[in-house]
């Protein structure tokens, strides 16, 4: 068994973030599913930059929609909708064997949408129908505008993967969003048991914002919240999921056949050379959770990562490490709007690029 592979036994699903067609049509894709029990896939726009400015499989395609009058995004779409498909293809053997749970492949709706619930929901809904997999997720990110999207999204059955969380307002609204979209379901006689969710916190970014700040105060108790305040927030979410999917006010729908929406833990590399290369992963793994890895953090934990039940260990520290941050008057609420922020951003960005390859 792969390093990678011994996750799985305990309760935890390794995604793989990344896709192109090229790694779908060499076999590479599912060769990686099978050895290292991987059991889904996701997507994001600078990924698909990637793949499209760098993988010659797309090439020719792309001259071809070129000579189309569609828009840069109709093209961007022509190009990656097949390959959504594909990918679905290859993982659905892991959503049949896992009734529904796993073998998702993730695709985000514009990320020009990121404010516009009612373009979200419309957006999503075209992709949805025009990919036409049940093992396909749909990433929307956790905005006050994609919460409405979501509660509406989950109620037409479509499965959700919520992006860019980074603090529990976010953790709280998205949650229950799930749960209100699901209860809509049960009260117009709609089945519940089919409708999956994630919900994606991402975790390198907030270390890479709170450590400077911390160094910047420079007090040994200060310096000695570094690299720890992503990984605390983490397991303070995870408590949070705890409470309410294994409590009563899920306990209904649960009688019904619904699935709780497991956390994600997502921006899972590491950045800071200072810090373990597996952190994010190897600190984390934990029951009925999910985390996307990037192929190259794959490679190191594959090497000397350890697969090991951390998620809950250190719990009350990390409810510490949270409370020592205020007293520095950090306040990561508000550190976590603007690293949404910044994320949208971010996201917008790679979006812009992506479309002027296919412009």
């Amino acid at each position: 068994m792969s390093k990678i592979a011994a996750i799985k036994p305990l309760g935890q699903s390794i995604w793989l973030d990344n896709l192109s067609r090229g790694l779908i049509q060499s076999g590479e894709l599912a060769k990686i599913l099978k050895e290292d029990s991987i059991m889904g896939v996701t997507s994001n726009p600078a990924i698909f930059f990637k793949s499209i400015s760098s993988d010659p499989l797309y090439t020719g395609d792309l001259a071809e929609l070129k000579k189309q009058d569609l828009t840069a995004e109709q093209r961007y779409e022509a190009l990656v909708i097949p390959d959504l498909k594909a990918a679905c293809d290859v993982t659905r053997a892991i959503y049949d064997e896992t009734n529904g749970k796993d073998g998702y492949v993730s695709l985000e709706v514009s990320p020009t949408l990121s404010h516009d619930a009612i373009g979200t929901i419309a957006n999503a809904k075209r992709l949805w129908a025009a990919i036409d997999r049940p093992n396909l997720m749909i990433k929307v990110p956790a905005t006050s505008a994609g919460i409405i999207a979501i509660e509406e999204l989950i109620a037409s059955g479509l499965n959700i993967n919520v992006t860019l969380m980074f603090n529990l307002k976010h953790v709280d609204e998205v949650l229950t969003a799930y749960i209100r979209g699901l209860e809509a379901r049960t009260a117009a006689g709609l089945p519940v048991d089919r409708v999956h969710a994630v919900a994606s916190v991402f975790l390198s970014r907030v270390d890479s914002l709170i450590d400077p700040q911390l160094e910047e105060i420079g007090t040994p108790e200060a310096l000695a919240l570094r690299g720890k305040i992503a990984k605390s927030f983490v397991k303070i979410s995870y408590q949070h999921y705890k409470k309410l999917f294994h409590g009563t006010r899920f306990a209904a729908l649960k009688a019904l056949g619904a699935n709780p929406q497991r956390m994600l833990w997502a921006s899972t590399g590491t950045k800071n050379k200072a810090y373990s290369d597996v952190m994010y992963v190897a600190d984390l793994i934990g029951p009925e959770t999910v985390n996307t890895v990037p192929d190259a953090t794959l490679d190191l934990f594959r090497d000397h990562g350890v697969a090991a039940l951390t998620l809950e260990t250190e719990t009350e520290q990390a409810i510490a490490n949270m409370a020592a941050l205020r007293k520095l008057d950090i306040n990561y609420n508000l550190q976590g709007e603007q690293l949404q922020v910044e994320g949208l951003k971010q996201f917008d960005e790679a979006f812009v690029k992506l479309l002027a390859l296919t412009a």
